[in-house]
């Protein structure tokens, strides 16, 4: 299952703040902040999916994530290489390294990353 843009963006947030009531997460948006209606629909979706779940104190909640970010974006970018890139990580690579202006060094840096992901194995 996946977030929404608005979801991942909220979750962005509760990842930096690893636990987090309402009005802390409302507090990290960037202006202009979302409603707090919108704020506490989005809470409830996102528990809804399995992504979060919170510890009630009294009235309040305290929200903490139930999927790490490193899990999500592993899925969500296996996802892109497989129905996008004909399951085929090379082309993934050849696009992501043509088309998104990488300098020099940015691109050695990647080298470096695969050449040792390489003797790993």
């Amino acid at each position: 299952m996946q977030l929404s843009k608005s979801e991942e963006e909220l979750m962005n947030l509760l990842w930096k703040q690893k636990k987090a009531f309402m009005k802390d997460l409302l507090e990290a948006y960037p202006d202009p902040k979302p409603a707090t209606t919108t704020v506490a629909t989005l809470l409830k979706r996102m528990t809804d999916k399995g992504f979060i779940a919170y510890t009630a104190f009294g009235r309040s909640r305290e929200y903490h994530p139930l999927v790490k970010k490193k899990d999500y974006f592993s899925k969500h970018v296996n996802g892109l290489i497989k129905n996008f890139f004909n399951d085929s990580p090379g082309q993934f690579a050849s696009f992501f390294t043509q088309e998104t202006n990488l300098s020099k060094k940015e691109l050695e840096a990647l080298k470096t990353l695969i050449d040792s992901e390489i003797k790993k194995k």
